[in-house]
């Protein structure tokens, strides 16, 4: 039912009035080229920077690594888990490269499960180490990609590694579920017969990081859609997916796919749905005042608040137009990039990377908060275009994204120049985690990947993050502190 402009203003209202107090993260209030309102503090550098860097926040300054690769603050150490090119799968191939989203899972006797992607879009030819084609996990032979599953002991010691699925394409982020599986996801539209493949791709598909039978014979969950798959999270109260759609020309959308009547979900039971199973939906969002909102870029502040509405999708699996080209303009609200998403707090975290000529206003990322109950969408995070990225300290360029058991959020930053993991606290300052020095480039044109699939251990001492190139999994430790509030 769609929300009255009565009902939105309720509840706006009460979304506002409860972002500097409820959930992980609250308010985060941003500056132009910053994450949060500028105040006396330290950034990279361990001097105040003018970039909302926080003074007593954090761990301090970013240490360079000796060995190139991976700077980090005093007291933390990093573990290389597998790198593409030099560590081996269990079947003796050497791990795939481009890295991108991880999750983590509990394994035996303390140890970590993580399901890794592999974004490698294309013929297999394309790339030195493609997802290798094991035997019965194979969806399409002529796609390069695929999910790695990797299993680390309780020491940190990487065990070992194998398949979790090959032959998909272009797998980006994805999302674990709430009964212990991974669902992987395309970005990517090819049908059958399109630059080398001979199946379909754009879907999600489900992975079991324990259980290596499940994944045999792989089939995509249609149902979910066919079209450039970023993201996905499980509501676990009222069963939706909620999905993001990276993709432009026209700018991609925001999804959200309800079960039919009666289904429960469980391990397995999303590839036994029928095609059509369910609704999937795409987004519509109006401001107080009852107008539509077109493009996301449009909100300018930290706290705005958009009100919901859910429009079908006409045709899910795209058999002659792209999903997001289905809808007209005033039908449905777009936004650029449309990246990582997180559950926490009865909500879905969403990131839209940057807006440039494409979009209505431009930006260099948002971060906004889907709360289901009150149908309410609000602005956490806005950053101001970055005019000299090449510099440390600016951010721009959100991508994966968690919330951190010790409060507030971890995000890889996916811009240009300088790569950063970093934090955000719950008052809107930011801190740096680490920062890429592995130089892909050269000395005269430097060059550095992104950072992908930040998550923390199931118990919450280590944080996993990839160099999607040439394809890094990093094990950092340290001092984790919950991060204190201002004032």
């Amino acid at each position: 039912m769609p929300l009255t402009r009565r009902d939105f203003a309720k509840r706006s209202a009460l979304a506002g009035a409860g972002v500097t107090l409820a959930g992980s993260v609250g308010v985060l209030a941003t500056a132009p080229g910053a994450l949060a309102e500028e105040a006396p503090g330290a950034g990279p550098g361990g001097a105040a920077d003018g970039h909302g860097h926080g003074h007593g926040i954090g761990y301090g300054p970013l240490v360079p690594d000796p060995d190139g690769i991976l700077a980090l603050p005093a007291g933390f150490s990093y573990k290389i888990i597998t790198r593409t090119g030099v560590t081996k799968l269990d079947s003796g191939e050497s791990t795939p490269s481009n890295h991108d989203g991880t999750g983590t899972f509990a394994g035996h006797r303390g140890t970590t499960l993580l399901v890794n992607n592999h974004e490698l879009k294309g013929p297999r030819a394309d790339w030195p180490h493609p997802v290798p084609l094991a035997e019965g996990l194979v969806y399409d032979p002529a796609a390069s990609g695929g999910c790695t599953v990797v299993e680390v002991a309780k020491d940190g010691r990487p065990v070992g590694e194998w398949v979790g699925i090959a032959g998909t394409s272009t797998n980006c982020a994805g999302g674990t579920t709430p009964w212990g599986t991974w669902l992987t996801c395309e970005e990517n539209e090819d049908k059958a017969g399109e630059h080398g493949m001979t199946k379909d791709h754009g879907y999600a598909f489900e992975v079991d990081p324990h259980d290596r039978r499940a994944g045999r014979n792989p089939q995509p969950v249609k149902a979910l859609g066919r079209y450039a798959h970023e993201a996905v999270v499980v509501d676990p109260k009222r069963g939706h997916l909620f999905l993001t759609e990276d993709a432009d020309t026209p700018n991609g959308l925001f999804y959200r796919w309800t079960p039919p009547h009666g289904f429960r979900h469980g391990r397995g039971q999303l590839r036994t749905l029928a095609d059509d199973a369910g609704v999937l939906e795409a987004f519509k969002c109006f401001d107080s005042g009852g107008r539509f909102v077109d493009d996301l870029s449009r909100a300018t502040k930290a706290g705005t608040v958009y009100g919901v509405d859910w429009v079908e999708v006409p045709d899910r699996d795209a058999r002659k137009v792209s999903v997001r080209k289905q809808f007209k303009d005033g039908e449905v609200t777009r936004a650029r990039k449309l990246e990582g998403l997180w559950w926490a707090d009865g909500g879905a975290y969403v990131v839209s990377s940057f807006a440039r000529d494409e979009s209505p206003v431009q930006h260099d990322g948002q971060v906004w908060f889907y709360d289901p109950r009150r149908r309410t969408l609000t602005l956490k995070v806005l950053l101001g275009v970055n005019k000299e990225p090449s510099k440390d300290g600016a951010l721009d360029g959100p991508d994966n994204i968690t919330v951190s058991p010790y409060g507030g959020l971890i995000i890889a930053e996916d811009g240009e120049g300088v790569q950063h993991l970093f934090g955000a606290t719950d008052d809107g300052r930011t801190y740096p985690i680490a920062r890429n020095d592995l130089n892909i480039g050269t000395a005269d044109e430097p060059e550095f990947s992104e950072f992908t699939g930040p998550v923390f251990s199931p118990d919450g001492h280590t944080l996993f993050a990839n160099i999607q190139e040439p394809g890094i999994m990093l094990a950092i430790t340290g001092p984790w502190k919950r991060q204190r509030r201002q004032g």
